[in-house]
């Protein structure tokens, strides 16, 4: 730019009026370079008014109005979809924190009403869009968290999506407590729009999960989204492997908490996923190995995850009946729902089996002699023994995932950590006492191999157990997929993962079996969540990325079977 001192030293006879002109053109030139910074010139005024909002002086509806004023200044740059990283940070923060505010502030006395809000002389119209595939329910959620503010106490990679929006949590707590809600309420992913029409403006509670792009100021947009903290929202307890522990040696006592628990609000368009843990394991053995699965956006479209809770000492064919009648349960009050995908680990996996499987009497004396005729005819077929000794397969589980399951045993369970187990486990007092009731000591010695005590799950895992004969000899009524571990030592089929051995996880029928580089405990390992992700994507009928299919290839026994 010219200096007018330059002008007046260069041109001595320039008459003063040009003088003046150029003067105050020059001046008019640095001041506009002065005040043009980097994106766009309210962005000052926006942040000003978002840090507004954010003061608790004053009231609700006026931190509200400021919100929108903040969003209102910021939403230009989202329509022309600039790269200013400031303004979208403060539209979507914005947009986060006024649901919060206006879902929390005097009991919820500002949610869901129609709202004229005034900020800087600016009035606006303020209503929440109504539910509909992609929107959730302005009424749906109780409260909402920021992302931030959750725990991520399991979970070690986080999921999340940038784009446009305010991520949040939102949760559904109500009382008394729903069927199949966790005590801490159902958590799901929520993304906060705002769309501005002049003065009028709607608030919208967007599904990311289900569509992860939506139309926001009148163009396409990917949403911000975060995925692992309504997962990690379910917070296990400080001493987590002491519950396991106790839940298997005292289940009378966590007797109340055994049932099929939801992760995520029930979807009548997405498939359900069971997570089934094994002993002395609890649901949250399930975390990691979900929030890998959420991080492919097909699964997340397409897949609701829930895990079955119990205490893991019971018999096992007993946990298996609380399982059947906990899926059972779901028929009954959501008759709509999709084909079900379970997925078992360890002794989880045997309980799975026994939902694929149809066992009636006559195997059961086919397999064990004429001393169980005796026992299907002395009792009720309603009694809790012939209940979980005879059942059908579920017809509407379609596939199965068995992980380092012990299908026929494990020597640990006869050694000296299995007597001990055996010995320190106590039945509740409505099983033990319905088992003396229901079969004589021959009788129990004949089904279970267990003399002198009852048998718990422990006792069953023994490859003496004589059920197991009937078990697997029961042809299994699914396509059904086995990940087993092997340490990391490559040396199947002579392999173990540490507690089960080869011999016992792998089953000849499956579509595909992998074999892991991990331990017993591989839930959570990459390879076991890959293969996960892509059994699911086959169920799908869609392809596995190359990724998926390099390291199953990799991670595939010579002698497995590929789908």
């Amino acid at each position: 730019m010219l200096r007018p001192d330059r002008m007046s030293t260069n041109h001595p006879r320039t008459s003063l009026g040009f003088r003046l002109t150029a003067t105050a053109t020059s001046l008019a030139l640095l001041t506009s370079c002065a005040t043009q910074p980097a994106g766009r010139p309210q962005a000052a005024a926006a942040a000003a008014s978002l840090r507004e909002a954010r003061s608790p002086a004053v009231s609700a509806e006026a931190r509200a109005a400021d919100y929108l004023r903040a969003a209102a200044l910021t939403a230009p740059d989202i329509k022309n979809g600039t790269e200013d990283a400031m303004a979208r940070e403060t539209y979507n923060s914005a947009s986060a924190e006024l649901t919060i505010l206006l879902r929390s502030a005097d009991e919820g006395r500002l949610w869901n009403h129609p709202l004229t809000l005034t900020a800087d002389g600016f009035t606006y119209r303020l209503r929440l869009q109504p539910a509909s595939q992609a929107i959730w329910s302005p009424d749906y959620f109780t409260w909402f968290l920021e992302p931030n503010k959750v725990k991520h106490t399991l979970i070690k990679k986080e999921v999340t999506q940038a784009g446009v929006g305010g991520a949040l949590v939102g949760v559904r707590s109500v009382f008394p407590r729903e069927n199949f809600a966790p005590s801490k309420g159902i958590s799901a992913p929520v993304t906060a729009t705002l769309d501005f029409h002049g003065t009028d403006v709607t608030l919208a509670l967007r599904r990311p999960a289900k569509q992860p792009t939506a139309m926001v100021e009148g163009v396409t947009q990917s949403l911000a989204a975060d995925y692992s903290a309504p997962i990690s929202y379910y917070r296990p307890p400080n001493n987590i492997l002491l519950v396991g522990l106790m839940a298997a040696l005292r289940g009378g006592n966590y007797t109340e908490k055994t049932g099929l628990y939801f992760l995520q609000p029930y979807d009548p368009d997405r498939i359900p996923v069971v997570f089934v843990h094994g002993l002395m394991s609890t649901a949250f053995t399930w975390v990691q190995t979900i929030n890998g699965l959420l991080a492919d956006p097909e699964v997340r479209k397409h897949y609701q995850f829930w895990v079955f809770n119990y205490p893991t000492g019971n018999p096992i064919l007993y946990s298996a009946l609380r399982l059947r009648e906990e899926l059972d349960k779901v028929d009954k009050f959501y008759p709509n729902h999709r084909p079900y995908v379970l997925v078992g680990h360890s002794m989880g996996g045997m309980l799975t089996r026994a939902q694929v499987i149809t066992l009636t009497p006559a195997m059961w004396e086919r397999g064990m002699g004429a001393m169980t005729k005796e026992v299907f005819a002395r009792n009720s077929p309603n009694s809790i023994v012939i209940r979980s000794l005879t059942f059908q397969a579920n017809p509407r589980i379609k596939r199965v995932v068995f992980v380092c399951t012990p299908h026929r045993g494990s020597q640990m369970a006869s050694g000296g950590i299995g007597r001990l187990g055996i010995s320190l486990i106590s039945l509740p007092l409505s099983i033990a006492t319905t088992m003396k009731d229901a079969l004589t000591s021959a009788e129990l010695v004949q089904l279970t191999g267990a003399a002198n005590r009852l048998p718990n799950s422990v006792w069953g895992l023994r490859p003496t157990n004589p059920a197991f004969k009937v078990v697997n000899d029961a042809p299994i009524r699914v396509p059904y997929h086995s990940i087993i571990g092997d340490r990391g030592r490559g040396d199947s089929p002579n392999s173990t993962d540490g507690v089960v051995p080869y011999w016992s996880s792998h089953l000849d029928g499956a579509q595909s079996e992998v074999i892991v580089p991990g331990p017993h405990g591989s839930c959570a390992l990459p390879q076991t969540i890959d293969e996960l992700d892509r059994i699911l994507k086959l169920y799908l009928g869609k392809s596995a990325t190359k990724r998926q299919q390099q390291t199953a290839s990799i991670a595939r026994a010579p002698n497995s079977v590929s789908p």
